[in-house]
């Protein structure tokens, strides 16, 4: 499929892939165009983890007394064994606006790591499917939505933009070897974390209209999938990588400020909170660093490698993350302190969701649960075909989930499932 090119703002942009990557010699911190604001300013949209602190908090939402598959759709054929990309739902007000539509109803839109792209309405009826070009891996990460587009990296190490209304791609931008992580969008720009090769890697910023680069930093090493934080108040862009190191610049100035070193690889998403970054390294721990200066605040050790990413209830600041032990943990955000657990029968690898008064979280033992936030209380258990690595999306009329093909690539796919009340 060819690009449906836009024509560039007056930012100007330059064209970013590997190699003008390493024809610039992108070790450090390198920009690319001119860093100017936007020429209207655009605020962050639908995302991963609902929004750029990527929080997992969800206040407008309500969590059923109990709930059963309403629809389902095939969208997981791999057995890579890394968090499965979540749905994201894009206002019918937002989509109406895309596709000049009046009658037109939210949409789900949810990646699968088949390779393509998939938007439903809240019914499940599929309204347009988009592939990427072949990538044995497919997509992993969660799309951010803005402007009647939907951004989304591969694992043939390109960013996508495709259009909400269709699914036609509107353009392609080869970046690196590989994208595992999800894209963040803040007025006008799509912030990702990029892999190659070589044990190394790299963060981008891109012109959202057009895909042309306009910053990037290849000094994030080892493969990094962990997705951008971004935390206006603080002024700081965050991300963790293979290389088990936390990575800090400046926001907007997006100049280098720190790295704080952990035992092993950060493979999970960041959360910002408190002035704070929250998040998990596979030496075992849940680390609470301070933005402004990357010094550590506490570290809570858990039984087995942290993976997930944390939900945190912004209003009595609790911590919900998971742990390849199979435990839920809620920790205080301020002290760190063990609040309660809770065991499921697998390794948590996806991220928690939350609301004020329950917690939703997947695991490798087929099932999703829904907890009571205040004590950890079972509210119930739903079991499903696959592992659900994926973050629940948490919303008024439902709970949306991916699974892992349940016997790997020889066997059957894993399906996309709605969740509602029976």
């Amino acid at each position: 499929m060819t690009d449906r090119r836009v024509t560039p703002s007056r930012r100007g942009f330059l064209r970013l892939g590997a190699g003008a990557a390493a024809a610039t010699g992108l070790a450090g911190c390198t920009t690319l165009a001119d860093p100017a604001s936007s020429d209207f300013a655009r605020a962050a949209a639908t995302q991963f983890r609902g929004g750029l602190r990527r929080r997992g908090f969800h206040t407008d939402a309500t969590v059923p007394d109990d709930v059963e598959v309403a629809w389902s759709h095939p969208v997981n054929t791999g057995d890579h064994t890394a968090a499965k990309a979540s749905f994201v739902r894009v206002p019918a007000a937002e989509v109406r606006s895309a596709t000049g539509n009046e009658s037109a109803s939210d949409r789900l839109v949810v990646p699968g790591d088949d390779g393509t792209l998939r938007a439903f309405t809240p019914d499940g009826e599929l309204v347009w499917a988009a592939a990427i070009e072949h990538a044995t891996r497919g997509i992993h990460g969660t799309p951010a939505v803005a402007e009647g587009l939907v951004y989304i990296g591969g694992y043939d190490g390109a960013l996508y933009a495709f259009d909400l209304g269709s699914g036609e791609r509107v353009w392609r931008r080869k970046l690196g070897d590989a994208i595992g992580s999800s894209p963040a969008y803040h007025e006008g720009d799509v912030y990702i974390a990029v892999e190659y090769y070589t044990p190394s890697g790299g963060v981008f910023g891109v012109d959202a209209d057009t895909g042309g680069g306009k910053w990037g930093d290849r000094r994030v090493t080892d493969h990094p999938h962990s997705t951008i934080a971004i935390d206006r108040d603080v002024g700081r862009l965050v991300v963790g990588s293979n290389d088990g190191y936390l990575y800090a610049w400046s926001y907007p100035e997006r100049e280098f400020q720190w790295r704080f070193e952990t035992g092993d690889a950060i493979k999970g998403p960041v959360a910002a909170y408190d002035g704070a970054a929250f998040f998990g390294s596979w030496d075992r721990n849940v680390y609470r660093v301070d933005l402004a200066d990357g010094t550590e605040e506490w570290a809570f050790e858990t039984n087995g490698m942290v993976m997930s990413g944390p939900a945190i209830d912004v209003g009595r600041g609790v911590c919900f993350i998971g742990s390849h032990d199979g435990n839920l943990y809620a920790l205080d955000a301020g002290s760190g302190a063990e609040l309660w657990r809770y065991s499921t029968g697998g390794r948590i690898v996806g991220c928690p969701a939350t609301t004020v008064d329950r917690v939703v979280v997947g695991s490798k033992d087929r099932s999703v649960y829904a907890l009571d936030t205040s004590d950890g209380t079972e509210v119930w258990e739903l079991e499903l075909d696959g592992w659900v690595t994926s973050a629940p999306l948490l919303t008024e009329d439902g709970i949306y989930v991916t699974e892992r093909a349940p016997e790997g690539a020889d066997g059957p796919p894993g399906h996309a499932y709605a969740l509602r009340p029976p």
